[in-house]
């Protein structure tokens, strides 16, 4: 038998090191070749990491949440054979505490602890005399319309310390509230053991959970964009009456055939024919090289909400692709990012981002900017709304677009001029057929 040593690969794109997403081994466990032994995170996607040969898990190189430098050990098998390490190099520091105390228990179970008999006067130590309630005695709420048994000086006492009664145990003739009583639930730090409805019992749980995988990367990139970007928003007013009902005319005509539209596809069309007019919000800037590039294609990246956290895949080429074909699309690239199925290169590459948040949209929201772009347009959800029209008070469906821009590229002047072009766009629906 030998010792291999499943090392981190080097993965490509010039990556130095990755994070340890998961573990699907433990110490112990038998692994057969090409099976699955872990998952890393780079900065783009999260990767399986495949054991090239069979044999036994003998100690893992780190714990989840760790940074791991490839080439770095990540697994030790035992292996038929001399396997890739000899038997006189020096053990990486591995992770064996998971499985150490389960062998020791087995091996060596622990000695009872030895019992210590009460002392008699240990015993007699505890509170005898009449007036002072014992401190382990718990505070127990009296029911509704219960008066507590108490002397007018208690009363005035308890009131003078701040005191309700009805949580105050009384260790008196009939429950009867004492000094002592009261001294002793103050001590007690005046706690009460509620025994009505489950839902108003105190809770003091905590739980620490650590910031890794997806949401430690989602975590550094928002505070990468929030950093190094000036950000400034603008929120414009949309009357997207006319556009519903473009959309369920041809989801009506047109849905069983060529699917049903959303009206996502709608705002892309939207985004590519005012980028036109506005090329500098259809950039990237890479603030180190003191660079803009800017885009002809219309690289969008679609914010998505996956089980592990926010991800933007990007839909490439929006501007070539017909309204069926955009929510074809942004449903195909929603679709691998939920699964975890995307690409590498469709998750990054974007020129300019769309998010929505459906019917949670809210009225207004500030969008963060998916760095190193310089622009993100967010929808709103939409509210039937009374407007005046031709003197006359009718409903609307309104809606809001909310969108940040990099103020270090971008104008305001030129931001709101981006979004009223939009407004145009979206509230006459005919333009956006028209080039």
């Amino acid at each position: 038998m030998g010792i291999y040593a499943i090392r981190v690969p080097d993965i490509g794109e010039g990556i130095a090191e990755v994070e340890l997403v998961t573990w699907h081994v433990q110490p112990g466990d038998m692994v057969a070749e090409d099976q699955s032994i872990a998952d890393v995170m780079t900065d783009k996607a999260t990767v399986e990491i495949p054991s090239p040969v069979a044999g036994k898990v003998l100690a893992l190189g780190s714990a989840v949440g760790d940074t791991i430098a490839v080439g770095s050990e990540l697994v030790r098998l035992e292996v038929e054979g001399a396997g890739n390490l000899k038997e006189n190099s020096a053990p990486a520091p591995v992770h064996q505490a998971q499985v150490a105390p389960v062998s020791i228990a087995k091996n060596n179970p622990p000695a009872a602890a030895p019992t210590q008999p009460v002392a008699p006067a240990q015993i007699a130590s505890a509170p005898s005399r009449p007036g002072a309630a014992p401190r382990s005695a718990p505070a127990v709420a009296r029911a509704a319309g219960e008066r507590p048994l108490a002397s007018p000086a208690v009363r005035q006492r308890a009131l003078d310390m701040g005191l309700e009664l009805r949580y105050v145990h009384g260790s008196g003739p009939a429950g009867r509230i004492l000094q002592g009583d009261l001294d002793a639930h103050a001590a007690a730090g005046g706690q009460v053991q509620a025994q009505g409805p489950a839902g108003y019992a105190e809770r003091h749980g905590e739980e620490a959970i650590p910031v890794i995988g997806l949401r430690r990367k989602i975590a550094q990139k928002m505070q990468e964009s929030k950093r190094r970007i000036p950000h400034f928003s603008y929120v414009e007013e949309i009357d997207v009456t006319e556009l519903e009902a473009l959309r369920a005319k041809l989801n009506q005509l047109h849905g069983a055939t060529r699917g049903k539209l959303t009206v996502l596809p709608f705002l892309a069309r939207a985004m590519v024919l005012a980028l036109r007019e506005f090329p500098q919000i259809n950039a990237r800037y890479d603030d180190e090289a003191g660079v803009v590039t800017r885009y002809a294609g219309v690289h969008l990246g679609v914010a998505t909400q996956t089980e592990g956290g926010l991800m933007v895949p990007v839909l490439r080429h929006a501007e070539s692709l017909d309204l069926w074909a955009c929510a074809a699309g942004i449903a195909s690239v929603a679709e691998g990012a939920r699964s975890g199925k995307a690409a590498r290169d469709a998750l990054s590459g974007s020129t300019i981002t769309l998010t929505s948040l459906g019917a949670l949209g809210g009225i207004a929201s500030t969008p963060v900017i998916n760095h190193p772009e310089v622009a993100i347009v967010g929808v709103n959800r939409m509210v039937e709304r009374p407007m005046l029209r031709g003197g006359q008070v009718v409903g609307r469906l309104l809606m809001n677009l909310s969108s940040s821009f990099d103020h270090r590229v971008v104008d305001g002047m030129h931001a709101a001029q981006f979004i009223q072009a939009m407004r145009a766009l979206l509230e006459t629906p005919a333009l956006l057929f028209v080039e």
